[in-house]
């Protein structure tokens, strides 16, 4: 019985791709904000090359929150 409630909760969590949305891109935002505090660079894709983003270039929004 837990299993199912447990599997209709997931389906129902999944469902939602704006929440799901929502969720990663304040993960994504907030691993981009502690490597630009901590003085950190981050990789990225451009161009079909590796970049690496220097901190004080990382975009972040709210670095205050």
């Amino acid at each position: 019985m837990a299993d199912k409630v447990v599997k209709d909760r997931i389906s129902e969590i999944f469902a939602d791709n704006e929440k799901i949305t929502k969720a990663l891109s304040k993960a994504i935002n907030d691993a981009l904000l502690q490597h630009k505090k901590a003085g950190n660079p981050v990789v990225s894709w451009e161009n079909g090359k590796i970049v690496l983003i220097q901190p004080e270039d990382i975009p972040v929004k709210d670095e205050d929150r």
